[in-house]
């Protein structure tokens, strides 16, 4: 009977321990998470577009005359004024039809001003009738020969003084060179862009709108804009818009002012991506924090919290980043919770507590 009890007993304490263990480790399963739900963008329709801020004012310096670069007179960097000379193209058979327009300017000149004089005498002599009027037609004749013949090597010197433009070539207004393409030595060719010149001042944001939503956008309207390697947002405002994209895809270049956001830090070619509003329209997917994320090669997911309170990896399609959060597309609903942060590993089936 003692030893009955004993077992009895044995069980019993052996049974409490083993439950004391299980609640324990239990216990120390379970990981201490923060939990956010996904957010929509003040509940209205939206669009998104991607871009790059852009100087409002821009040119690629180019040129019409092709031949070797004998000198190059800036670099990426160097800020120069409008009218300075940038660049020299070896110009020999450009200078020589220079010279024979000269000479033919300076020929039909000297033949129209003959043309003129005796248009002049002969004038004088049918008024004093010792000129008849087939004499004085004839010397109008030849003085308005001579004078469309001089209009003509005028026009000729004209383009020629226009292809010297294009041999030493300026800076067609203040600014910054920010590429260089060419040195001494090159061989340049019409239509080449030599190097990229950008005015200091006011950027824009530069935006492709596919054709699905450019009925959306309006002049003047508000756009939120995303900078993606500053993190910033700005408020921009709808300044141009593309009425054609027969050059782009299928695309319609946007340009968004950007006079009334902060601008400091931003420079040419930063990435952006950028919010329309749309009443009673398009999309209204919702947004995660990015640093929520959970990578694994080409895949992009999110812990979710189960209704058992466990953690379950949910695989997403993403959309474009704005800021610090990024869009889902597909692979969450709204109300539903994910875990931004974790005292502990997380995986597939974990049991967490908030």
């Amino acid at each position: 009977m003692r030893t009955f009890l004993f077992i009895l007993t044995a069980m019993v304490l052996a049974t409490g321990c083993q439950s004391e263990k299980n609640s324990s480790t239990n216990s120390q399963e379970a990981v201490k998470v923060e939990v956010k739900t996904p957010v929509a963008p003040d509940g209205q329709g939206y669009f998104t577009a991607s871009g790059s801020i852009e100087s409002e004012d821009f040119a690629h310096i180019s040129t019409r005359a092709m031949g070797y670069v004998s000198k190059v007179y800036v670099t990426v960097g160097d800020q120069v004024r409008k009218g300075q000379l940038l660049i020299d193209i070896n110009s020999d058979e450009i200078d020589a039809k220079k010279a024979q327009a000269t000479a033919g300017l300076n020929q039909a000149e000297a033949q129209m001003n003959l043309a003129e004089k005796d248009y002049n005498r002969y004038v004088e002599l049918f008024n004093e009738k010792s000129a008849s009027q087939k004499e004085l037609d004839d010397i109008t004749l030849r003085y308005e020969i001579a004078k469309g013949n001089y209009e003509r090597a005028k026009q000729v010197q004209n383009e020629i003084d226009a292809l010297m433009a294009y041999s030493h070539i300026r800076a067609p207004f203040s600014g910054v060179i920010t590429s260089k393409s060419i040195k001494m030595g090159d061989m340049a060719t019409p239509g080449q862009p030599l190097m990229s010149l950008e005015a200091p001042g006011d950027f824009v944001a530069s935006v492709m709108v596919p054709e699905t939503s450019i009925e959306y956008v309006k002049k003047g309207q508000p756009v939120k804009i995303y900078v993606k390697s500053t993190g910033k947002s700005l408020e921009g405002e709808v300044s141009e818009v593309s009425k054609s994209s027969l050059n782009s895809g299928g695309q319609y270049q946007v340009k968004i002012d950007l006079k009334k956001a902060g601008q400091e830090n931003l420079f040419s070619g930063m990435y952006v991506s950028s919010v329309f509003p749309v009443e009673g329209g398009g999309s209204k997917n919702l947004f995660v924090d990015k640093a929520a994320l959970v990578s694994k090669g080409e895949l992009d997911g999110i812990y979710t919290v189960s209704e058992s309170g466990t953690a379950i990896l949910r695989w997403l399609k993403l959309g474009q980043e704005m800021g610090d959060q990024v869009e889902v597309l597909s692979g969450i609903k709204a109300g539903e919770e994910y875990i931004v942060s974790s005292e502990g590993k997380l995986y597939n089936g974990v049991r967490i507590t908030k």
